[in-house]
């Protein structure tokens, strides 16, 4: 018998991704059958309008029909399914269940989202291939586009779908009938099946019976030309990739981390071929070399329309000491095939492994070009990372990943070691990098000193100069004696006349002149030599610079030429190329390389000069300043850069440059500077994630070098003060914060702080220290909008407060900022100065941590390095523990909505700072209650700051607020709209939220004195923590006390006032 479903729409299904849509698709699983519909995208009431025949063995399964939602580098969304039993269609009227309307079920009854959306099936049984009738009262007709598809059509198209409705017997061959069915064995067994229809089984004839051996022949003979295709087929199938997968990001590696990486001597083509090729027996081998056994290769198919190429493994991993034989699954997924790089997801589930259900293991191979070798061949690198993602929580998590890590490892290790056996691996060192073969071709221009010296004085003052000294020459050879005169006596000849007077000065100082400009050439001659070829020395970050040439250089000399020169300047170490006399486009061809250092470098300075002699000031042509944070370092591999100056911006002068940077440690160079700064600090500071690292990249524009050191929870203070994040690393000091929508984002380097101090608490800053940062002249000026002010000499001053960790932050600032800006004598006098504050600790950590031990967070206390290190794939871990998830839109739920009996106008004495503001506040456990004043933010919409101190009833920690209130009027309606966002302090794990508060109120049309006030409260978490629910819920209840509170007592005012 054969079970035919219809799948025609679907309605109303959830938007699972960032855009609002969903991208819908149909996985159909009938036992061990499996099929899957076509993918639409963006869209949420999709069509499909497809058909697919299962063969039914046992009445008493069930027909499993699941929507899912796409996802190009993840695992798809689960969107909701249905269950038939088959037995329910056999006992149907006609044995069909016509085409009706389907609710889609959640997986579970603890699934947040109820509403999955509907799906409209047919099902029915087909009775000797002939289509199910539909009742003639049905409003859904399939597309004629699919009542005329051919038999051909269908053949071609993919076998796990069946587009024709009407087809024969003998063109019915499923996806599963194939798999199934790759042996001879297999083939007679389902040939002879006892479970088979008798109806069909009837149906054969006895001549066709006599035969069967004819045609089981045809049929294998047909498989195996079926395989040959499908491997003919690999390449063009790449072809067609490759076509749409032009400029595509490569997929970053996985959060389970880099379990191979290794060059080999073959092209990323032939080496992807190998790997994943259908005719490749690179799998076999490893399958007999780890031991797995029952190996199945499902043929490549196309996802998505095309976008994609897909494919389904089946195997028996082989026992371990710990686990038995367990039957694998492995669906292997192309992400990207642009010729150059390929990635392939593979997504391995082990259903009868312990938990085997609620985890499955991704893996992704990354192929992609390596340094070309010397014999000028190609040569590819292999990079394997992986992760486990969990699709239910469990408490078995760390165990299940260790057990996994290991046998990656292990599996892996015998990856490589069979891989090498069949392809060459490559050592960096035997085949030199992109910088060495990028430099290896420059040569330095040669010049001897006789033609130096012709160009230098091949000039008009210095021919000019001969012509008259050989002319008077000639004449005091013509010329007789004159007789002694006037004041002249033996041994002195004065001029005689003014004109001989002229001539005489003339000649003095043209003769002057060529005098200057010979000893001006015979000191360039000598100090014409560069620092081109000196090898830096040591380990860690290394800066190598190629000066390749320059263009349109000002003139500054007489002769409409100059003698530039170009001197480099990194981390206080200076490099100087040769002087070009008479160039105004020298080529230099010359290579500078700077000692190891230990600090990575944040910019380099380029300064061209002109020679002028070595006593003389010499004359900036041009200058430009290099970030290394705001530049990609590949695109500074060959770049030409425009000068600054105004001679240069007149002249549009640029020089060619080529710059690398990497480091000769590897990673070890982020833990041993980590190591210095712990130093320095006096705490332990940790190496963060590769995912954290790639945030806080992500977040200011980073390269993938910088890393991130801390973050702390700070306001800035500008006009008005701002909640955000103060973000630390090797080389810039950030701050980020998102308050009503409004972003604030800016950083600056650590070499352009100045001086850094800090001011006792003042009200203003709500009890809390002040860190004032003043930068250089003239630097900054990318984060100027953070700026407090700005004096007369140019310096930006920002100033940072309200640090939950007031001395870890503070150290922590002062230890980076000596290590980058200071010089030792500077770093000597501030380490006199501060030398008795060292390790000492406020009263504010101690109060803290007395806190944590006494309160009901003592479990969550204990528990926090075993938090850190579940969650630190899923943001920026900071100093103060947990990890920083991101300012993201917080969902804001109502918690209080009520009918005052008061007007409008009365209730916004509640946040207009009067003295009813300041009793209702205080009535409702609101201590040393002080706001500042409305400042107007643009035209219509008021800010103020609030702090306040909880009572004891309230908070028995007594935690401190700040906060931030704007509002604004309700568009079209007699009411205020104010927005709060509160921060607490001194409250164990204060630091993990912030707390974001809705207030609208609205006049009452129907009576003359009301008003309708909601209240919205929603959670920002910034850190995870295991206990976000009970936080939640003790919150939310404190919350709609206070707020009962405040608007009883507000009603009680206006009653006594009126």
């Amino acid at each position: 018998m054969k079970l035919l479903v219809r799948v025609i729409e679907a309605r109303n299904i959830p938007a699972l991704d960032p855009n609002g849509f969903s991208d819908p698709y149909v996985k159909l699983q009938l036992g061990r059958q499996r099929f899957r519909s076509k993918v639409v995208k963006k869209c949420l009431n999709p069509s499909w309008c497809e058909e697919f025949t299962f063969k039914v063995d046992d009445l008493k399964e069930e027909l499993l029909i699941s929507v899912l939602d796409e996802d190009k580098y993840f695992n798809d969304d689960f969107v909701g399914q249905i269950k038939v039993p088959v037995s329910q269609v056999f006992e149907a009227e006609d044995k069909t269940l016509g085409t009706t309307w389907y609710t889609l079920q959640p997986k579970n009854k603890k699934a947040k989202n109820k509403e999955c959306g509907e799906i409209l099936l047919t099902i029915c049984f087909s009775q000797n291939n002939a289509l199910c009738d539909v009742p003639s009262g049905d409003p859904v007709v399939l597309p004629k586009r699919f009542a005329d598809t051919t038999l051909e059509s269908s053949s071609r198209s993919s076998p796990r779908r069946a587009f024709s409705p009407m087809r024969s017997e003998e063109g019915v061959s499923t996806k599963e009938e194939k798999w199934h069915g790759s042996t001879l064995a297999g083939r007679i067994a389902q040939m002879f099946n006892k479970s088979v229809d008798s109806a069909s089984v009837s149906s054969i004839d006895p001549t066709d019976a006599s035969e069967l051996p004819e045609s089981m022949d045809s049929m294998v003979s047909e498989q195996k030309s079926e395989e040959l295709a499908i491997s003919a087929d690999f390449e063009e199938m790449l072809k067609n990739m490759e076509i749409k997968n032009q400029g595509g990001e490569v997929p970053s590696s996985l959060s389970g981390g880099v379990v191979l990486d290794q060059l080999y001597g073959i092209a990323p083509r032939d080496l992807n071929k190998l790997l994943f090729s259908s005719d490749s027996n690179f799998l076999k081998s490893l399958a007999d070399v780890q031991g797995s056994t029952e190996l199945q290769i499902g043929p490549w198919k196309y996802e998505n329309g095309g976008e994609s190429l897909k494919r389904v493994i089946l195997y028996t991993k082989a026992a371990s000491k710990l686990i038995r034989a367990l039957k694998t699954t492995e669906e292997q997924t192309y992400l990207k095939a642009d010729g150059k790089c390929f990635a392939v997801l593979s997504t391995v589930s082990t259903p009868e492994a312990p938990y085997g259900e609620k985890f499955k293991v991704e893996v992704l191979y990354c192929i992609t070009s390596g340094p070309e070798q010397p014999s000028g061949e190609q040569s590819s690198r292999l990079e394997v990372s992986w992760r486990v993602n969990f699709s239910q929580s469990t408490m078995m998590k760390g165990m299940i990943e260790g057990g996994t890590k290991q046998g990656i490892k292990e599996s892996f290790e015998q990856y490589e070691k069979l891989l090498s056996q069949t392809v060459k691996p490559l050592n960096i060192k035997d085949i030199g990098s992109e910088k060495d073969q990028l430099l290896a071709s420059l040569q330095v221009e040669r010049q001897s000193d006789w033609k130096l010296a012709v160009q230098y004085f091949a000039n008009f003052t210095v021919i000019s100069t001969i012509f008259m000294g050989i002319y008077a020459l000639v004449h005091v050879w013509l010329a007789m004696p004159s007789t002694i005169q006037g004041l002249e006596f033996v041994g002195l000849d004065l001029p005689d006349s003014i004109g001989e007077l002229v001539v005489c000065g003339v000649l003095v100082l043209q003769g002057k002149r060529v005098l200057e400009l010979m000893s001006r050439f015979m000191q360039a001659r000598v100090q014409k030599g560069s620092d081109h070829g000196i090898k830096a020395q040591g380990d860690g970050w290394l800066l190598t610079v190629a000066l390749i040439e320059g263009s349109n250089l000002a003139a500054v000399d007489s002769s409409g030429f100059s003698d530039p020169y170009v001197v480099f300047t990194c981390n206080g170490k200076t490099r100087t190329s040769s002087i070009k006399f008479q160039k105004s486009d020298p080529l230099w061809n010359e290579i500078f390389e700077f000692d190891a250092m230990e600090d990575p470098p944040s910019v380099l300075d380029v300064e061209v000069f002109d020679f002028d002699g070595p006593f003389d000031e010499a004359t900036s042509l041009g200058r430009v300043e290099i970030n290394f944070l705001k530049s990609n370092i590949s695109d500074l591999s060959d770049i030409w850069i425009p000068l600054q100056g105004k001679l240069a911006q007149a002249c549009q002068s640029k020089l060619h440059l080529r710059i690398f940077l990497n480091n000769s440690r590897g990673g070890n160079v982020v833990k041993d500077y980590l190591t210095k700064m712990e130093k320095e600090v006096g705490k332990k500071i940790r190496l963060r994630s590769p995912q954290t690292n790639s945030a806080f990249q992500k977040l200011f524009g980073l390269p993938p070098e910088e890393f991130l050191i801390n973050d702390f929870a700070c306001h800035l203070r500008r006009r008005m003060p701002l909640q955000g994040r103060l973000f630390l690393s090797a080389r810039i000091i950030g701050f980020h914060a998102d308050l009503f929508g409004h972003k604030t984002k800016f950083f600056f380097l650590w070499e352009d702080i100045e001086d850094i101090q800090v001011i006792p608490p003042t009200l203003s800053s709500m009890g809390s220290p002040i860190i004032i940062m003043t930068l250089r002249p003239g630097r900054g000026f990318d984060a100027r909008h953070g700026a407090r002010t700005q004096d007369a000499d140019g310096r930006l001053k920002y100033h940072f407060h309200s640090f939950v960790s007031f001395n870890v932050a503070h150290r922590t600032i002062m230890a980076l900022w000596k290590a980058r800006a200071l010089t030792p004598e500077q770093k000597v006098q501030i380490v006199e100065e501060e030398s008795d504050a060292n390790g000492i600790h406020t009263a504010e950590e101690e109060s803290i941590a007395r806190n944590l031990q006494s309160s009901e967070f003592e479990g969550e206390a204990k528990s926090l390095q075993v938090v850190d290190e579940e969650s630190e794939a899923k943001g920026l871990h900071t100093e103060e523990s947990g990890s920083f998830l991101g300012v993201e839109d917080v969902n804001m739920s109502v918690v209080y909505s009520s009918v005052l009996s008061i007007p409008t106008s009365f209730f916004m004495e509640l946040f207009r700072g009067s003295e009813i503001d300041r009793r209702v506040m205080e009535r409702a456990g609101c201590l040393n209650y002080s706001p500042s004043p409305w400042e107007s933010e643009k035209p219509d919409v008021y800010q103020r700051q609030l702090y306040y101190k909880f009572d004891k009833r309230i908070s028995r920690y007594r935690g401190e607020v700040t906060s931030t209130q704007q509002k604004s009027r309700l568009p079209g309606k007699n009411g205020w709209l104010i927005e709060e966002v509160m921060t607490l302090h001194e409250i164990p794990l204060g630091d993990y939220f912030t707390l974001h508060l809705r207030y609208q109120v609205e006049d009452l049309p129907s009576r003359s004195v009301g008003c309708n006030i909601q209240v919205y409260f929603g959670i920002a978490w910034l850190k995870y923590t295991r206990h976000q629910k009970r936080i939640t819920k003790n919150i939310v209840s404190n919350l709609q006390d206070r707020l009962k509170v405040m608007f009883s007592v507000l009603e009680k005012e206006y009653v006594s006032g009126t």
